[in-house]
């Protein structure tokens, strides 16, 4: 099985202690991270259903 998470805020921290996905070499990072920022969560989640629905053309 796999799964899907989107981290926007999250501590990454936590993953410091698990192998996500069993990759040793990879490591985890969020939408914050990236952007430099803290993000708007329910704007992120929005957008994220929008772009799903398109994708799997729901």
């Amino acid at each position: 099985m796999h799964g899907f998470a989107l981290n926007i805020n999250t501590n990454l921290e936590y993953f410091d202690y698990i192998n996500p996905c069993g990759f040793k070499d990879k490591g985890v990072i969020s939408l914050a991270k990236i952007i430099g920022k803290e993000m708007d969560f329910e704007a992120e989640k929005v957008k994220l259903k929008k772009h799903l629905m398109e994708a799997f053309e729901a």
